[in-house]
């Protein structure tokens, strides 16, 4: 059984930086990959960001492309989520998840285990 566990959430004006972090156990951290999802209020959860299981391949949703960053740290069992120059529609609950096996990297059904998630919010 994998637990994720997120952190680094918070409330932060539009144009400010946050970085989130996501501690991994139970299941060998470097053989998978890891991904960033995010829902807001009444939307479905989106795709944000993710990582193959080197850490040499990175995919990201356009609306972030350049603004975040995703790593891991294979070491720490962690991935991490740069996020900077927020903007409001940035608000949701960012989920960190474990890609399956042979998943999509961009899509929800990928990913086999999930975090609880954390909030961020950005004011204008």
């Amino acid at each position: 059984q994998v637990q994720l566990v997120e952190s680094g959430g918070g409330l932060v004006q539009a144009g400010g930086s946050l970085r989130l972090s996501c501690a991994a156990s139970g299941r060998t951290f470097s053989s998978y990959g890891m991904g960033w999802f995010r829902q807001a209020p009444g939307k479905e959860r989106e795709f944000v960001a993710a990582i193959n299981r080197s850490g040499s391949s990175t995919y990201y949703v356009a609306s972030v492309q350049g603004r975040f960053t995703i790593s891991r740290d294979n070491a720490k069992n962690t991935v991490y989520l740069q996020m900077n120059s927020l903007k409001p529609e940035d608000t949701a609950v960012y989920y960190c998840a474990t890609r399956a096996s042979s998943g999509s990297y961009y899509a929800a059904y990928g990913y086999d285990y999930w975090g609880q998630g954390t909030q961020v919010t950005v004011s204008s």
